[in-house]
């Protein structure tokens, strides 16, 4: 029996392996192709063996009994146009194109999205209550905790993408991290539910005596179930905006286009998630027990995994192709020691564009071929000079031999890198939608009408702006701005990043301007020693909330597209999960920075800018034109970095 195995190459041209009655194999080329083919006689229980070998390595079987060698190449370029490269479906078998991929398999992926950010923020959103009045923390251990958790699961985002690029599919790390969830929240569901395994009730009748904080065993299972469901909701993070981004045909103008809209609709699901949480989940949380807010939370999670498994057939999965952390070290630690490598002419990279050697294997071509084998080299870019040194010299140990493609790649991540920090400062900005806004909005009237609103409900405002302005931006804006200028996309990746940064610095202002007004109403009410609601409406904080909604839509849908498109292809799903660590930090960033300027601003003869008996004791205007100024830098050194950034699609070009 022949068999034909089929291996892509980057070069354009083919290497034919036929057997003879001397050896197995004999090589041949062929300019017209762009694969290897290999003829074999083997038996049918090697084929089966040789085959699930080759799938790691991007390899095709394709059997054929005619020894025609021109049906051969017919049949390899017909197999190669159907197939999806480096792309298998959900049981590892070779991406067929019009079967794998499309917009189907990426509704699947935004309807999951819905449900797992419902379950994720349906414990977050109201877990300090939970901490403050079941386990009996302290109000601001409680604050820490649910910010270490909130902390922790977004930046374990980028423990999933490495898993994903590196070891296993997105669709495997999905519902790995999914089972990991559900198991988390399994725990505390039922924490809540049993008495024995929370911290006796606080007796109302001896309020001499202090509440007993969780602790032990008790507190272990809570920590245990909590951060379970962290490293679950980091898997999902990780994997899951760059499997449904991997449905899209990137050599399309289409599918790049369909590719940017599945980013929007991301963060749309993002918000549809946030919205029945925020709203019917804590509800139910308040009214019914935490027990039935975990129970639905995990209902939830449960639910989202046969709905993923259903796109299964549609699915078009990245092979993994090792670990991206090993080949950013291997080229940083071969520059370095290169650095201090006396430079030899013969190692340099002028000598490696020179004509190889004769293959060896040359001596068997076929002469009817009539093929000349050739091979060239590629020279690393101008930019960047540094990891140069890690091909431009032959390295002291075989290990670090890094190709100009290896070093190219690192270059890319380096080149994003200060995009991701300056995004930090805006994601400090949005963390205060959850604390000082919340805090404001409280000592304001919260009436509407006969319905009294609380002011922990105020999140839903960003997320019914966000709801209402992604179907927006991606049906009137961006049409309109690919009528202007012209261009595929309408508005760059960057562009998009930038007006988020802009609409946070504006966000800010209006912040402290509302904070002002709020102050001279208190003052001019006599309000300020008391805690009755104020005679201004909350609805002026709604501003603030609306900037700051609108630049999260600008900024974290920029960023995971831009963080998509230009990462390597080895490591996208890890550039992917930098959109949710720069979340992390800014979150973490907004308490350093509350501790400094408490710090600094506190002395002998001043009160700290943060500190009193309540709101209306701080200077929380000055605290947010402090923000502004920050944010305002923030944005110019964006403009420094992003004005000179050249993106990989214009580089490939040039």
């Amino acid at each position: 029996m022949h068999s034909i195995l089929s291996i892509n190459l980057p070069k354009a041209h083919t290497l034919l392996l036929h057997p003879s009655s001397s050896s197995l194999f004999s090589l041949h080329l062929n300019p017209n192709l762009n694969t290897i083919i290999l003829h074999t006689q083997l038996s049918t229980h090697h084929h089966q063996a040789l085959y699930q070998t080759m799938l790691i390595m991007h390899v095709v079987v394709i059997y054929d009994d005619d020894d025609d060698e021109q049906d051969d190449k017919e049949e390899v370029e017909s197999s190669s146009r159907s197939r999806w490269d480096g792309y298998v479906d959900w049981r590892g078998k070779p991406a067929l194109r019009g079967t794998h991929g499309g917009i189907t398999p990426a509704f699947f992926v935004l309807v999951v999205e819905v449900l797992e950010n419902l379950a994720y923020l349906a414990s977050a959103s109201n877990l300090v209550l939970y901490l403050t009045h079941y386990m009996h923390f302290s109000p601001s251990e409680s604050a820490n905790a649910v910010t270490n958790f909130m902390g922790t699961a977004f930046l374990l985002a980028l423990l999933g993408g490495f898993f994903s690029d590196a070891f296993l599919t997105t669709y495997r790390i999905y519902l790995i991290s999914a089972a990991t969830e559900f198991l988390g929240l399994v725990i505390l569901t039922v924490q809540a539910q049993s008495a024995s395994l929370k911290p006796p009730k606080c007796d109302n009748a001896r309020p001499d005596i202090p509440c007993q904080q969780v602790h032990g065993a008790k507190a272990a299972l809570l920590f245990l179930g909590l951060y379970l469901v962290a490293l679950g909701v980091g898997g999902i993070k990780g994997s899951l905006p760059a499997h449904g981004a991997e449905q899209f045909d990137e050599d399309t103008p289409q599918g790049r286009k369909q590719r940017s809209t599945f980013f929007n609709y991301f963060v749309f699901a993002l918000s549809c998630g946030a919205l029945i949480a925020v709203t019917l989940v804590v509800w139910i949380e308040d009214n019914m027990g935490w027990q039935w807010g975990f129970g639905v939370s995990t209902l939830i999670i449960l639910l989202s995994v046969p709905i993923f498994l259903g796109g299964s057939t549609f699915y078009r999965n990245k092979v993994p192709l090792g670990s991206p952390l090993t080949t950013i070290c291997k080229v940083l630690i071969a520059s370095v020691l290169n650095t201090f490598t006396p430079r030899s002419s013969s190692n340099a990279i002028a000598s490696m564009a020179t004509s190889p050697s004769p293959n060896p294997l040359s001596e068997e071509i076929d002469a009817e071929d009539n093929i000349k084998v050739s091979e060239s080299c590629e020279s690393p870019s101008d930019s960047l000079n540094f990891p140069n040194r890690a091909v431009v010299r032959k390295p002291g140990y075989a290990m670090l031999k890094c190709s100009v493609q290896q070093v190219e790649e690192v270059k890319t991540v380096v080149r994003i890198l200060p995009i991701f920090a300056c995004t930090i400062v805006l994601n400090c900005c949005l963390a205060q939608l959850s604390t000082f806004s919340v805090q404001q909005a409280a000592t304001m009237n919260t009436k509407l009408g006969s319905l009294n609103v609380p002011p922990a409900s105020l999140p839903v405002f960003p997320v019914v702006f966000i709801m209402i302005l992604a179907p927006l931006y991606d049906h009137v804006i961006i049409p309109f701005a690919r009528r202007v200028t012209k261009s595929e996309m309408g508005i760059s990746h960057l562009q998009r990043i930038g007006i988020g940064l802009v609409l946070s610095i504006i966000a800010m202002a209006v912040a402290a301007v509302v904070e002002v007004k709020r102050k001279r109403v208190a003052t001019n009410s006599g309000l300020l020693d008391s805690t009755k609601p104020l005679p201004v409406t909350f609805l002026w904080i709604a501003f603030q909330y609306l900037f700051l909604g609108s630049a999260d839509l600008f900024t974290l849908a920029g960023l995971l597209e831009f963080f998509f498109t230009e990462a390597p292809f080895s490591m996208r799903s890890l550039a992917t999960s930098l959109s949710f660590a720069s979340l992390a930090m800014g979150y973490y960033l907004s308490t350093v920075i509350v501790s400094i300027v408490n710090g600094v601003t506190g002395g002998s003869r001043h009160k700290p800018w943060l500190s009193g008996s309540n709101l209306n004791d701080y200077h929380l205007d000055r605290f947010y034109w402090l923000l502004c100024s920050l944010s305002g830098l923030n944005f110019m050194q964006y403009l420094f970095w992003a004005t000179r950034y050249k993106y990989r699609s214009t580089q490939n070009k040039s």
